[in-house]
């Protein structure tokens, strides 16, 4: 099942649980669109995460790194790297989802050896999946067969999820890609996450750009640098973005006016709030709280 309300900790991780009932595994169609925020925000997770477009296409970015998938075609995206997803285009975009944790990829007698290398390398944000390539059209078959394995769930499905998951490892890692280990790339990651995490933490407070560099124990002429490289606005304008989306869950509460959700997320006045709003949702917040409430009402009357 899609998750819309896309919940993560300060830290930016995520916290859905990815796993069926007995496996850490979790794979699950997503439309883009149909998240609160209509689009994947930014967070990362432990988990190996691998995607399959099936339709229309989207636009990805993994910590710096940026690139447009089309259907047919996916990412592997390493574990531990922030990374979001965008429907630029409004093509109705649907990919398959699969998070699997890396310790569950491969026997514990493999893991050594064939998993935590890539998964520690920082060479490898993402890998490409070209269909075109047998490895990679190898791995889009595994990932159709083990969402189709945890949807059914016919018997001993569990077995068949695991040789599945070989089997897109093994054509993961036949790509020959090349392993490095940047101690310097890993700091900017942490560096960066610290940051964020600081802003998801006090966003409802007064915060300074000298509050988020010293967070990242960075200059603030760095700090900037560091969210231009990564989000391409500055630390401040990151900020009142996050406030915005936290904005959204508050107004879709019945009781929630829209004053005091300005203050509660951190802007000192309803006025430049809505204005905000307004620009960033083409919609002023209570027209939005509105529409939400219209669209609860209506999947109340259909159920």
């Amino acid at each position: 099942m899609q998750v819309t309300d896309f919940r993560r900790d300060r830290n930016l991780k995520e916290l859905t649980e990815h796993r069926t009932v007995v496996l850490p595994v979790a794979c699950y169609e997503t439309t883009i669109t149909d998240n609160i925020h209509r689009y994947i925000p930014l967070h990362w997770h432990d988990e190996v995460q691998f995607v399959l477009v099936t339709q229309g296409e989207a636009f990805f970015q993994v910590n710096e790194e940026k690139t447009m998938v089309k259907a047919g075609e996916g990412l592997f995206i390493n574990s531990g790297c922030l990374h979001l997803a965008e429907d630029l285009h409004d093509t109705g975009c649907v990919y398959i989802c699969l998070n699997v944790a890396p310790e569950f990829v491969l026997p514990r007698e493999l893991y050594t050896a064939y998993v935590y290398p890539y998964i520690q390398a920082t060479s490898l944000p993402y890998i490409f999946v070209n269909p075109q390539k047998e490895w990679g059209a190898n791995i889009a078959d595994a990932m159709r067969s083990i969402h189709r394995l945890i949807s059914g769930q016919p018997p001993l499905y569990e077995i068949d999820i695991t040789l599945q998951l070989a089997l897109l490892w093994k054509n993961l890692i036949a790509g020959g890609f090349p392993l490095e280990y940047k101690q310097e790339e890993r700091l900017k990651s942490e560096r960066m996450k610290r940051m964020l995490s600081y802003i998801h933490l006090h966003y409802a407070e007064k915060v300074s750009l000298e509050d988020i560099a010293r967070a990242g124990q960075l200059s603030r002429s760095e700090c900037c640098r560091y969210f231009k490289r990564l989000l391409h606005q500055s630390p401040l304008s990151y900020m009142i973005d996050y406030r915005i989306q936290q904005s959204l869950l508050l107004l879709r509460q019945p009781g929630a006016g829209v004053t005091e959700v300005a203050y509660r997320v951190g802007f000192n006045s309803t006025s430049y709030f809505i204005d905000v709003f307004r620009k960033s949702r083409g919609m002023t917040p209570l027209a939005y709280k509105k529409s939400c409430s219209s669209r609860e009402s209506i999947r109340y009357n259909q159920s």
